[in-house]
């Protein structure tokens, strides 16, 4: 189910939408791996582990370029041997499925 998300192109969001419900938000979850949503449903999250700084930031690089393709920039935070990726569509102060269009296009990156 997550290459239809990965295939898909995010849509320039300027407001004036609903942000997912929770129930919707669900849905787009359960098609991708690792993904947490929080409790007030408004950001997914994932952190990944690596060996060192070095792949921590190749892989930052990497989502760095999906997000300059989409137009759709997460929230990340790095340290020596890991990163968190937030995705939230702050527009609209929530979730929009551009947040889980770039999650699925991450989750393809070959992790090694």
């Amino acid at each position: 189910m997550n290459c239809q998300l990965s295939n898909k192109k995010c849509v320039p969001c300027e407001g004036g939408i609903s942000a997912l419900t929770g129930e919707q938000a669900q849905v787009y979850l359960k098609q991708l791996e690792h993904w947490q949503i929080n409790s007030v449903n408004t950001e997914i999250s994932r952190a990944i582990l690596f060996k060192n700084y070095y792949h921590v930031m190749a892989f930052a690089n990497a989502i760095a370029f999906i997000a300059h393709q989409e137009k759709h920039h997460p929230d990340l935070e790095i340290s020596y041997n890991k990163i968190i990726i937030r995705y939230s569509t702050h527009a609209i102060n929530g979730l929009s499925e551009n947040d889980f269009i770039c999650a699925a296009k991450i989750d393809q990156l070959e992790l090694k």
